[in-house]
């Protein structure tokens, strides 16, 4: 038969990878679809920005916790009902007022924790917690 289809008897030999071809490929897209919903856990904190060194940031008080246990706004020394008038004073003035509450490690946990809830307690929402990065020490030079 001329033009018709020869009829082959040889075992095939090859595989076939196209099934295999695809569900990679719908497998990888599938991954990528849903790596979007990978939560991850962070920490966040909210750190003032300046666009200068020598600017000051607006909205920003600073609340200082010292090793005797003096309360301190923007460097004037006040007491626990003081500093809370005076970060309502500021939220009047400016509703996005931030704060950075720095203390000294010495203190008990629960005395700085009480300070963060007056702050927060008052209506600021974002604060920062002062600290101290830790650095490699350099070497040392050496003594004339």
């Amino acid at each position: 038969m001329a033009g018709g289809a020869q009829d082959n008897d040889d075992e095939i030999t090859g595989i076939n990878v196209t099934p295999l071809v695809d569900v990679v490929l719908v497998l990888l897209i599938i991954f990528m679809v849903t790596a979007n919903f990978i939560v991850r856990e962070t920490v966040e904190v909210d750190l003032p920005r300046a666009a200068n060194g020598g600017e000051t940031v607006q909205g920003l008080v600073n609340v200082v916790l010292d090793k005797q246990g003096k309360l301190f706004f923007d460097g004037a020394e006040v007491s626990e009902d003081e500093l809370r008038r005076k970060v309502v004073e500021s939220l009047a003035k400016d509703k996005e007022t931030r704060a950075i509450i720095s203390a000294d490690q010495s203190l008990p946990y629960g005395r700085v924790m009480r300070l963060i809830d007056v702050v927060k307690g008052e209506g600021i929402a974002k604060f920062a917690l002062n600290i101290e990065k830790d650095v490699a020490p350099a070497a040392a030079p050496a003594a004339p």
